[in-house]
């Protein structure tokens, strides 16, 4: 490492491993990335994602939520032995499935709108890969040290010492993928529960390779793929530009004031040369965890996680410029700012056309406002996220409890009996979707003089009957309908079931159909 003209500033040994200048062949071999430590605003920020995001998938099994004597008190629960999903205090039936399409339908409409204001933020901060990337380095940089010494330590011979390095940082890689595989198995069955059944060895063999499959993806896609993942795996690079335009917040690198770079800033003025903010000092480079030079422009491998804007502000601060040489900004304000420091296009980036006499920038150069992401665009993407969220709501705030399904019987469709009335058998199902016993009320609507009894119930023919209905259970009920001869008029006659909570608070009816035979001529 060098020194810069007398500051604190060092010159790092980085080099971009797919530069936009030279792209390397699809097939190309990896090239190691040792990512460098960071500090700043937005590494502070992405510890606080991190920690948000892995508290949320680690800790969300343990939460308790009481739904009284008859349900699971696991506050977030995929039941699929009986076919519910619990979440807090929704419950969602396998026939509601729509709650889930409808969910998914935010997180995509969520994503665009997210995409085309600040960028690929999602992929910087919350995205899975990066966050339990971001995991495995801590991990890395514990053991193994920074940058420099991991560098060695990777060109160094196997010794002792590596050999204990590398073993103990696999050791832990393993260990926080057999937990995060271990994790999402408790979202499937009681937590407390089933950890117990794994550790004594008696859990369902589902649960086994479930813990092993995911383990051994955590571990390759962290801790041995990483950048690759986000490169050759994931769409979303692909897909991001169609997201973007032209007032989008992306990290970019300001060479309108960066240029011509110089790292002999001294010798450079003395010898009246033109010169930028930019020292060259490649520490945008040497942070960057998938291993790029932003100076480059916009690319693919970029995922925004805003580490360069960090490592370039500390290096403005040693050397006493404003920070922004990287930083968020849209390519309006780009375009403007480069049409200043170009004079309308008519020369190179002339670094004297920016500042001001005062030594701060020209009141010409452009500045990014919140307001400019407000427009079209989002608004449209935040109408569409906000009616489908809207529509979810209201439909889980007026959705019934309590369903009623009406099978008619195929063969026969009609008995004849030794009085002449007319018998009709049908299937009855009652849902009751609440996670408490409900007292019923079964109820004939039409069909004259007709009556009914149920298999099982020990009462009388009569127009209605009780019957209890379990908790979050379907009852099945054998119902055979009489009508008297005199009573029939036609041979398909109309009519209702009816069933009603007898608290009163819900009800349900189906309309069925009443065979008879034809009138004799």
């Amino acid at each position: 490492m060098q020194v810069l003209d007398q500051t604190q500033v060092e010159r790092l040994e980085a080099e971009a491993v797919n530069s936009a200048k030279t792209r390397q062949p699809l097939y190309a071999a990896r090239k190691k990335i040792f990512p460098k430590r960071a500090s700043g605003r937005f590494r502070q920020f992405k510890w606080l994602v991190m920690a948000v995001t892995l508290g949320i998938y680690y800790l969300t099994p343990w939460l308790r939520w009481d739904r009284g004597p008859f349900a699971p008190h696991q506050a977030v629960l995929l039941d699929l032995a009986n076919r519910r999903f619990y979440f807090f205090f929704i419950e969602i039936w396998p026939q509601e499935f729509y709650y889930v399409a409808g969910l998914l339908m935010m997180a995509g409409i969520g994503l665009f709108l997210i995409t085309s204001t600040v960028g690929r933020a999602w992929c910087g901060y919350t995205c899975p890969q990066t966050v339990w990337v971001d995991l495995f380095l801590v991990v890395e940089r514990a053991i193994e040290g920074d940058r420099n010494a991991r560098m060695k330590l990777d060109a160094g011979p196997w010794t002792m010492r590596k050999l204990g390095l590398r073993a103990s940082k696999h050791a832990i890689w393993l260990v926080i993928a057999a937990a995060t595989g271990g994790a999402w198995i408790f979202y499937f069955a009681d937590a407390p529960t089933l950890i117990g059944d794994v550790a004594n060895g008696v859990a369902a063999p589902v649960a086994y390779a479930t813990i092993a499959v995911l383990t051994a993806t955590t571990y390759t896609l962290g801790g041995l793929m990483r950048e690759q993942v986000c490169t050759y795996m994931c769409p979303w690079p692909r897909i991001q530009a169609a997201m973007l335009d032209e007032n989008s917040l992306t990290v970019t690198y300001n060479d309108w004031r960066g240029e011509p770079r110089s790292r002999h800033t001294k010798k450079a003025l003395a010898a009246g040369q033109p010169i930028g903010d930019c020292v060259d000092c490649n520490a945008c480079v040497a942070v960057c965890p998938m291993g790029i030079d932003i100076r480059d422009g916009q690319q693919l491998e970029c995922i925004t996680c805003a580490l360069c804007i960090d490592a370039c502000d500390g290096v403005m601060d040693k050397l006493g410029r404003e920070r922004g040489l990287i930083s968020y900004a849209t390519l309006s304000d780009y375009n403007a700012n480069m049409a200043v420091a170009t004079a309308d296009g008519s020369c190179a980036v002339d670094p004297t056309l920016v500042p001001n006499a005062d030594g701060g920038f020209s009141g010409g150069l452009t500045h990014f406002h919140l307001r400019k992401i407000f427009r079209l665009r989002t608004f449209i993407y935040l109408g569409a996220w906000s009616a489908v969220g809207l529509a979810l709501i209201v439909s889980l705030l007026t959705r019934e409890r309590l369903e009623l399904n009406v099978l008619h019987d195929r063969n026969p469709q009609f008995v004849t009996l030794s009085d002449g009335s007319i018998r009709n058998g049908y299937t009855v199902k009652l849902l009751n979707m609440i996670p408490e016993p409900r007292a019923i009320v079964v109820t004939l609507q039409g069909l004259p003089g007709a009556e009914m009894n149920a298999v099982g119930i020990e009462l009388p023919p009569a127009r209605s009957f009780d019957t209890l209905a379990e908790p979050d259970r379907l009852k099945v009920l054998k119902v055979f309908v009489r009508q008297p001869a005199d009573q029939i008029k036609g041979v398909a006659q109309s009519f209702k079931f009816r069933i009603e909570d007898k608290s009163g608070l819900e009800s349900a009816d189906y309309t069925a159909t009443f065979n008879a035979p034809e009138p004799a001529r």
